[in-house]
């Protein structure tokens, strides 16, 4: 397997992110193997915000410092910054001792030999494998080898509306298919309202929402052999179908174009967008003053109206995991944390006030997660999700056509042309940049 290199504008990121976080990490963590006395964490940015996301977690590492007499040092990473700083951390070897990976990204973070290979003693240390699910797992890491992390959140999409926006439009229902999320987001555009959200600046976004796409469009992106295919006919659909809500259907608002960080659930939460795609938005909307009963959630429309396998695929198989870097001085503090995040209580607890599914079985299985937008991330990780590409090259297939989408959401901002002959040149400038 070959390490991660980034081609052409991942390798500029790279090299800034190395020189930004070439310093500190695991290598320079405090105590030793047997006796650590602190542990570095980079968190992923699950909650509304970078400082919402401190308050939830740092009285669970206090819990966890009381417990062992290990204190977790904390850093909470914005998704747009994440990939970039542990690619640089995976080529300096100077990273965190434990860190959040978007599960997607398993196959390639496992491709550096950077991260603990989770095996059957590994997982014995934080309770044993058979405590997790089996499809949570399975997003760990390439099949056939041990997985490259432990699975922490599990998500899938969902589609959030905004009842007293669609009760004004006189709509009744939220949509099944994309036809009618069109007519819907029609009747609300208009007074500076708009109809659908979305995240142009967010290159991982930009994906989970094109492949989702491709499925319904019977493209997968890669071919059986692992080969790009980011030309053929159902990726070029896709992908305009996704741009055409800014650029022809006129549903959402050109500004979308520039979001990263998500402002588009700000949006939500302020009445200008009456539905986004999103993974688990509900404390994001909680901490922005909405109440459950001013949302509901419902399944992303799919063609045919019932979501399913194949072209009726309406999520990719989303979730965060924890991964351990292995040059820590602290492994077995390290596996403590995992072992202490994806206790029972911890699952509960954390799953909850983030709004997604334990990928603990035990902890699934408690009442607080029957709520009505719960189950249906449930159902459709259950029975309408499919995984992303598992190849070792996933993260730059993210990079050159979350950019590709990025650049296309651009010009359907600025009122240029989004034809498919400009939608095929984007993406078969990105499959160049693959093959460098």
């Amino acid at each position: 397997m070959r390490h991660l290199r980034a081609a052409s504008a991942v390798t500029l990121a790279l090299s800034i992110a190395v020189a930004a976080t070439g310093c500190g990490g695991g290598t320079t963590s405090g105590g030793s193997n047997e006796s650590p006395k602190t542990l570095t964490y980079w968190a992923s940015n699950q909650g509304p915000s970078i400082e919402a996301d401190k308050k939830i977690l740092t009285p669970e590492l206090k819990k966890f410092e009381k417990e062992t007499g290990i204190k977790v040092k904390l850093e909470v990473v914005p998704w747009a910054d994440l990939l970039n700083r542990i690619l640089a951390a995976t080529t300096s070897g100077q990273g965190p001792d434990v860190l959040n990976i978007g599960n997607t990204w398993s196959a390639s973070l496992q491709a550096t030999g950077a991260l603990l290979p989770w095996d059957d003693k590994n997982f014995e240390a934080i309770g044993g494998r058979d405590r997790f699910v089996d499809s949570a797992v399975a997003s760990a890491g390439k099949e056939g080898e041990p997985p490259a992390a432990v699975p922490l959140y599990s998500l899938a999409y969902a589609l959030y509306y905004n009842k007293k926006m669609f009760a004004e439009a006189g709509v009744e229902k939220p949509p099944a298919t994309w036809d009618e999320l069109v007519e819907t987001g029609k009747k609300i555009s208009k007074g500076g309202k708009w109809g659908l959200g979305a995240e142009g600046g967010n290159l991982s976004n930009n994906i989970h929402q094109t492949f989702v796409l491709g499925q319904q469009h019977g493209a997968d992106f890669f071919d059986k052999d692992g080969k790009a295919t980011f030309t053929s006919d159902g990726a070029v659909a896709a992908v305009k179908q996704y741009i055409d809500f800014m650029a022809k259907d006129k549903i959402i608002a050109p500004g979308n174009a520039e979001y990263a960080q998500n402002q588009s659930l700000t949006d939500f939460a302020k009445g200008k967008t009456a539905m986004v795609l999103w993974q688990a938005a509900a404390s994001t909307f909680a901490a922005q003053g909405m109440k459950p009963e001013d949302w509901g959630a419902a399944p992303v429309p799919v063609p045919s109206g019932a979501p399913g396998t194949g072209e009726q695929v309406n999520s990719m198989v989303a979730g965060i995991n924890m991964a351990v870097f292995k040059n820590s001085k602290n492994i077995d503090g390290a596996k403590k944390f995992v072992k202490f995040m994806t206790s029972d209580a911890e699952q509960k607890l954390l799953n909850k006030t983030y709004g997604s599914i334990p990928p603990v079985k035990a902890a699934q299985a408690d009442a607080a997660f029957g709520a009505p937008d719960l189950k249906v991330l449930r159902d459709t990780l259950a029975t309408s999700a499919a995984p992303l590409p598992q190849v070792p090259n996933e993260s730059q297939f993210e990079t050159a056509v979350g950019t590709a989408v990025k650049e296309l959401w651009a010009d359907a901002a600025a009122g240029r042309p989004v034809t498919e002959a400009s939608v095929k040149e984007r993406l078969e400038k990105a499959q160049q940049t693959m093959q460098q």
